[in-house]
């Protein structure tokens, strides 16, 4: 048997066992080391490839397939500085707990740290940021070998799923030549149906005492708040929703939540929290007697101060499974235990329990001014906050928005209040960079049969250009509204912007370039906006374009400041003045 024949067998059966599993889409950052898995990922018949030449670009796009169709996708790419350009997509996805397959070619080991081309260190390149990493052994088609080998697909594809999805990376060295040979009939082995590994992980729930020594914390406690911050989307948390109107508590309920549309009850959802809790008066005179948190710290700042005073109250932090998030250095209760089951338990032991509505009717009567203030409608001018807003209202139902960081999401914390419409909404918030936000939208309308909206700035959309290639490339529909104000606009909300002297250049960044060329570019459709209608208009136009439409939307970024803060101004001053916050 010749060294092409055991290259095949052995990297083939690695692809077939990864098919068995469940893997439906690979991503390949082209190049000569990894040859071998590219040609037999693309001859394979079971998986889609997405050929993107940017890695960066290509690691962003797998991270929001992966988001949007809750599988795991496979990278590949060849050895070198290649495999260093998914980096920052890799911290993203641990942080926010995605299933990515990172499968890098590399050099044979007698051609490392000896000088040759392309050649880096690739062993644990991603250190703790990945979940699980292996170095693959070199090809052989032995029956161990090929044993050996769909034993690490399987264990790859469960891992990356398993607990708290995130990546896992396998290293491949390769000898010359690299080329498979697509002639073997029998290059995919015994192409199994079924994985080589198979696992069943059971729900993790509570026992009857831990049960009841978490009610008894909280029975006599009618101030209780439950908050649910960003969430996978598809996540079932309608039981949240009951326990929540069985224990008359009002829900703070993050925009990525996954609560504020769809068809479930909405009645005790607060979605004007950020808003109203900026204001230290109305936080201390709704200061609570507990809180439950379900999933990811939410992305209100106001949210933040309001728990930051309350350090003494119980505050339990729900997770699946076990992690830490739990940033504000409170004293609190993990509880590692499945949410859905957890709410379940709760209400069926708390049936007959009576409590006051006074607590939650507080609440809503605060969300309720908040709302008037925040819908109401002005179209005598085009702001970002009455851009998200006319967003919101045109959106098509069953759709998908991915949010950029900065302002953009904290505009629709601000604008996004419940509705019937069901919206996945993803962003990349585990680290939260503005980098591969325009590639992680694409590859987000990868995956889906509807249509995907990306809301974004200026300098994220600059910053990742190079993934509107990828709508072109692979003729993805998606609309997206460019916020431009020129530079960084959530720097005009800090202290750093009363630093005349230095403002504009280290945190103001003003850009001064027109994107219609580069949109044109790349076969988009670009319209400019400066009025509400002409918004509307544009988005209803551009969510029945096929391709990409790109609706831009011009601002100041002082002046977006001033709008911002005299609508909090307003909405606080209301509050005080209808004495519902007394």
């Amino acid at each position: 048997m010749g060294y092409t024949e055991s290259l095949t067998k052995y990297t083939g059966n690695f692809i077939d066992e990864l098919a068995a599993s469940g893997l439906e889409h690979v991503v390949i950052s082209p190049g000569s080391r990894s040859t071998p898995l590219a040609i037999l990922f693309a001859d394979h018949p079971q998986i889609k490839q997405w050929v993107i030449i940017d890695e960066r670009s290509a690691a962003f796009f797998a991270l929001g397939l992966a988001k949007e169709t809750r599988r795991p996708v496979a990278l590949v790419c060849t050895s070198g500085t290649a495999a260093a350009n998914y980096y920052p997509a890799i911290i993203e996805a641990h942080y926010s707990r995605v299933p990515l397959l990172v499968l890098t070619a590399d050099r044979p080991h007698e051609l490392r740290d000896v000088g040759a081309p392309q050649a880096i260190e690739q062993i644990k390149m991603y250190g703790e940021y990945v979940k699980w990493f292996h170095e693959m052994a070199l090809p052989d088609e032995t029956e161990s070998m090929l044993a050996y080998v769909r034993g690490r697909a399987a264990r790859a594809f469960y891992m990356a799923q398993e607990g708290n999805p995130g990546p896992v990376q396998l290293n491949f060295p390769f000898r010359e030549p690299l080329m498979p040979d697509l002639t073997l009939e029998n290059r995919w082995g015994s192409h199994r149906q079924t994985s080589f590994l198979t696992a069943q992980d059971g729900i993790k729930r509570l026992s009857d005492d831990q049960l009841n020594r978490l009610l008894q914390l909280c029975k006599d406690k009618q101030r209780g708040v439950i908050v649910c911050g960003p969430q996978q989307a598809g996540k079932d948390l309608t039981a949240v929703v009951e326990l929540a109107k069985q224990w008359q508590l009002p829900i703070l309920a993050d925009p990525l939540s996954q609560l504020r549309t769809g068809s479930h009850e909405k009645d005790g959802i607060v979605e004007g929290y950020d808003a109203f809790l900026k204001n230290a008066d109305i936080r201390a005179n709704l200061q609570a007697d507990f809180i439950i948190r379900f999933g990811a710290m939410p992305v209100s700042k106001s949210y933040l101060f309001y728990i930051n005073e309350q350090q003494d109250i119980p505050q339990f932090v729900i997770e699946d499974h076990r992690g830490h998030r739990e940033p504000t250095g409170n004293r609190t209760e993990m509880i590692f235990a499945d949410a859905n089951q957890l709410c379940i338990d709760l209400i069926a032991r708390t049936n007959t329990w009576k409590r006051s509505t006074e607590w939650l009717e507080q609440w809503k009567a605060v969300n309720g001014i908040t709302k008037k203030h925040v819908t109401r409608n002005d179209d005598s001018k085009l702001t970002e906050g009455s851009a998200v807003r006319a967003l919101m209202e045109m959106i098509p139902d069953g759709s998908g928005l991915y949010v950029g960081n900065s302002m953009a999401v904290r505009d629709v914390d601000t604008f996004l209040m419940t509705m019937n419409k069901t919206v996945r909404i993803h962003a990349n918030r585990g680290a939260n960079g503005i980098d591969g936000m325009v590639s992680s939208a694409i590859g987000a309308a990868a995956g889906t049969m509807d249509r995907m909206t990306l809301l974004i700035g200026d300098l994220s959309f600059y910053h990742d250009l190079n993934g509107l290639l990828n709508a072109k490339h692979f003729d993805l529909s998606i609309t997206i509204l460019l916020i431009h104000n020129n530079g960084g606009g959530i720097f005009s909300f800090l202290p750093q912007s009363a630093d005349q002297t230095h403002f504009e250049a280290l945190f103001g960044t003003p850009l001064d370039i027109e994107f219609e060329q580069a949109i044109t570019m790349y076969g988009g459709k670009h319209q400019k906006v400066s009025h509400v209608h002409e918004l509307r208009d544009a988005l209803e136009a551009g969510y029945h374009h096929k391709g990409l439409s790109v609706v831009e939307v011009n601002t100041d970024r002082q002046e977006n400041a001033t709008w911002h803060q005299e609508l909090w101004a307003n909405i606080h001053q209301d509050i005080k003045h209808s004495g519902v916050n007394q």
